[in-house]
This record gives C-alpha cells, structure tokens and sequence, in this order.
C-alpha cells in the first residue's frame, strides 16, 4: 500500500489530536465515580458560586494559564481597576470571575492536570460530577465538618446540599484537607 502525502499529513493530525485531547474526551470509557470523587474532593465544600465557576472555568485550561499570568503581572489592580482591566479580556466569563480569587486561580494553573481532567470530567459527566460533589457534602456532613457558619450557610434540601455564603457580597474560600 502506497502512502500518499495527504495520507501522511491525516495519520500525523490524527496523532496530534490524541495527545491534544486525552482518551476519555474522545468517546472512550469514562470516568469512575472514585476517580469523580478524587477530582471534585478539593472543591467539593466551596460555595456552590464558586464551586459552579470553577467548574466551568476547568474547561478552559489555557485560559486559566493566561489569566493566572496576567493576574502575577497585575497585582495592584484592585476594585473598579481590575473589573475594567479584566473588561477588555476575551476569556471565557467563569475564567473572569476567577481572577477576583487570585488563590483559586493560582491553584489551577499549577496544578494543570488535575484542572483539565476535572474539566474534561464536567464535560463529558455533568450528572456524575455534580453526584459526586453531593456524596462528598453528605459525607462531610454527617461526619459534622459541614455546618453553617459566620462564613457559610450550609442548607440540606431532601437530598442535595447547598452551601451559600452567609453574606453574599463577601467569598468564603474555605481551606480543608480533601
């Protein structure tokens, strides 16, 4: 059999495209729950806000990179500066908000991998990931180091937790070890 270049040029865009875009984004089997459960453990406990705005910003590695850059290289930027500064950029809008939490942003950059397989997850297994998020929260609460607080208010509705923070125009990151 003959290979022709433009045979050639497919056979090497077909292998680019399987080191860009890892296996389980490309139809293969997904992830397990446990695998689920291990992503999600380090966000699990965030304000669903901000648990939804990493969640969608995970989608966007590179953007989160750049932004994580910009945000290093623009530290006095602070109030109505940074919200104008961050105006002007085309990133995606999760990856904006993140920005005002340079700690989040800081966290997904250096820890890239676990970034873009926590948003090749959300892509590929909304459901599953947002179940595994409810069974960490359960446990959690049943153990009792999920509770309201001067920070946080933690609401059980049936079977899904919600956590708000207890003053909406203030943040809680919380700190835990997942």
């Amino acid at each position: 059999m003959r290979i022709t270049k433009s045979k050639t040029m497919a056979l090497l865009l077909m292998g680019a495209l399987t080191l860009v875009f890892p296996a389980h984004a490309q139809g293969d089997p997904s992830y397990p729950q446990a695998k689920l459960e291990q992503l999600v453990a380090p966000i699990a406990l965030y304000p669903d806000g901000l648990l939804s705005q990493v969640l969608m910003a995970s989608t966007y590695p590179l953007e989160i990179v750049e932004a994580d850059r910009w945000a290093k290289a623009n530290p006095s930027l602070k109030g109505k500066a940074l919200d104008d500064a961050l105006a002007q950029k085309t990133w995606d809008p999760s990856v904006i908000s993140l920005c005002q939490l340079p700690d989040v942003l800081g966290r997904m950059s250096q820890n890239l991998d676990w970034t873009q397989d926590l948003g090749n997850a959300f892509l590929a297994q909304q459901a599953d990931v947002m179940t595994a998020v409810q069974k960490l929260r359960n446990e959690a609460y049943k153990s009792g180091n999920l509770k309201s607080s001067e920070q946080s208010k933690v609401v059980v509705q049936q079977e899904t937790i919600v956590i708000q923070p207890a003053n909406p125009q203030v943040i809680y990151v919380p700190a835990y070890n997942p």
